[in-house]
């Protein structure tokens, strides 16, 4: 297709996820769009405009301006949704924060991006008092008020220190007009921050269209009879745009909850109908560990959307009875530069045909044909790593390391150019450099290794560089590294991911060099650890040493000290 064609094919199902909202809210009102699991609340179309459209309002009430940022930090998805949906009618920018991060982590994002507001939640308001002195600007803070009766209710809200000036909820939430701002497709809409690899987290600038390419594919595949499962978080792209957006483009159900629970998984599918997941690696073993029951096939999931793609992929479709599976390439920089949709078991062989909706097999078939996506037997694919055909927006190359293109099935690094204006990501946030280095000869460098076959398919190979991907988060050694080094006592430490022996992710080895005359142990390095590191971020392995290998240069060697405990481990 040409740039014309594919520009139409975004534009025909409306290229602006606030419009379609809209457009949803007038057309079928009444139809449930939101659905909280944590209160069993539910949102229409209808509603869900009307409040998104006065925190609108309010925002620009307060000062927010088109272009500014606005900061989420809480784990009340409900909360994130609204805000969300709220500060991109307002023209602003919605800026999510990891809710596992306190100090020195959340201090440096809150610095980076500049909020002119930060929304938070009673639970994590301390957080944010405790860095306040460290902020280079001071945020106005707004401090969600549950609903009484909800789980996160509060009588009374903590305090908001007097060096940020607080918001009362009521500002936020109150009647108000909607403003008339104007987005367009190449506009921010959201900065989300990813791993680096030999420094800081770094803000990825997103436009409008990033997000209408990042779901095309996933969202082809629905209608308002689906529902859509939800319990990643809304500070990914994979929870707030690749699941919420999705069902905002496609006029149908998001139920959300805001953690993953292998216990109630299938009860919240069972409730609430889900025909549509998105199951990240870690999730598998969870959920297969159970003892198989003769009625694991009787539910309402149909398709199942796996990253990476697993080589038992068939076998779980052929447990729980789901009928398609598809997989690709997602990245905050990139989107889904590449998809593929698997068909796992015929018609009436998935899901029950009374628990069955949505496109049927013959109608998903043919509008994969016409999207130009890659349906194949799920029994082909047999090769660990598939990630499909690239995207029809995108031109895919993959790069050797003097960034020349490799031949058909050679390894190198995975690298794009939009098709588009405003497909990738506009920059690096205050990084040039990086943003250039990214950019380099002007293809996109991902970061990651891949393969691109003869017959066009590509394959991932494996991560480039220091990142490491722990619990379906990505991150770098650097961060670990800079934060084991301010234990008072720790002279050097070098991070290095392995294999870990659960799924396809990662586990965490810090080398720890004490300075002289320290006694620093092992189980004070955990425990520094737990208290001051998110759960991803913790190393399982720790080893105190008294030098670390490194190059003439004083590089440090990494792939010794991988080497090394894999063979401690007996797993080399």
């Amino acid at each position: 297709m040409n740039e014309h064609q594919l520009t139409q094919l975004l534009r025909a199902d409306e290229e602006i996820v606030t419009k379609k909202l809209d457009f949803w809210a007038k057309e079928a009102g009444d139809r449930t769009f939101f659905y909280y699991g944590e209160d069993d609340v539910t949102l229409t179309y209808a509603e869900f405009a009307r409040r998104t459209d006065d925190i609108a309002g309010n925002l620009a009430a307060m000062g927010i301006e088109k272009g500014d940022h606005v900061s989420v930090f809480s784990t009340n998805s409900l909360l994130c949704t609204l805000m969300m949906f709220g500060i991109w009618k307002a023209g602003a920018v919605y800026c999510p924060i990891n809710f596992s991060f306190s100090g020195r982590l959340l201090a440096y994002q809150v610095n980076d991006t500049a909020p002119k507001l930060l929304v938070t939640a009673p639970d994590l308001l301390p957080r944010v008092n405790e860095i306040a002195e460290e902020l280079e600007s001071s945020p106005a803070v707004a401090v969600y008020q549950a609903p009484e009766g909800s789980h996160d209710y509060v009588a009374e809200l903590p305090a908001v220190l007097p060096s940020l000036k607080a918001v009362p909820w009521s500002e936020l939430t109150k009647a108000a007009s909607r403003p008339d701002i104007t987005v367009s497709f190449d506009d921010p809409a959201n900065l989300v921050y990813t791993s680096g690899t030999t420094g800081p987290s770094k803000g990825v600038v997103q436009p409008y269209r990033w997000m209408a390419g990042y779901t095309y594919g996933m969202r082809v595949l629905m209608t308002p009879d689906d529902v859509i499962y939800n319990d990643l978080p809304l500070y990914h792209v994979g929870g707030a745009i690749a699941n919420v957006c999705r069902a905002a483009w496609a006029g149908c159900e998001v139920a959300v909850w805001n953690r993953f629970s292998p216990n109630d998984f299938w009860n919240r599918i069972h409730a609430r109908k889900v025909t549509s997941a998105i199951l990240l690696d870690v999730m598998l073993p969870w959920l297969t560990k159970a003892e198989p029951r003769d009625d694991d096939r009787q539910n309402t999931l149909n398709k199942v959307h796996m990253q990476p793609l697993p080589l038992n992929h068939a076998e779980f479709a052929q447990r729980f009875g789901i009928d398609f599976v598809h997989a690709g390439f997602g990245q905050t920089e990139t989107g889904m530069g590449a998809f593929v949709i698997l068909k796992e078991l015929e018609e009436g062989q998935g899901t029950p045909p009374d628990q069955y909706q949505g496109l049927s097999h013959s109608e998903l078939e043919k509008v994969a044909e016409e999207s130009g996506l890659l349906l194949m037997a799920g029994g082909k694919a047999i090769k660990k790593g598939l990630m499909g055909y690239p995207s029809p927006f995108l031109e895919v190359s993959v790069r050797n390391q003097d960034d020349e293109e490799c031949r058909a099935g050679e390894p190198g690094q995975l690298a794009y150019r939009p098709r588009l204006p405003g497909l990738l990501l506009h920059s690096y946030l205050g990084k040039p450099e990086k943003t250039i280095e990214a950019f380099k000869n002007l293809w996109f460098h991902t970061g990651d290794a891949a393969v691109l076959d003869k017959d066009g398919l590509l394959y991932f190979v494996d991560r480039l560089g220091d990142r490491i991907r722990v619990r379906g988060e990505n991150l770098s050694s650097f961060q670990v590294e800079d934060m084991l080094l301010q234990l008072s006592g720790v002279k050097i430490c070098a991070v290095v991911g392995i294999p870990s022996d659960e799924g396809d992710e990662d586990d965490i080895a810090a080398f720890i060099v004490p300075s002289e005359n320290e006694n620093l142990t092992e189980d004070a390095i955990h425990s520094y650890s737990n208290d001051n590191l998110p759960k991803f971020m913790r190393p399982r392995y720790i080893r105190i040493v008294d030098e670390v290998p490194q190059t003439p240069t004083n590089k440090i060697e990494k792939y010794k000290l991988r080497n090394m405990i894999m063979h401690e481990l007996g797993r080399a």
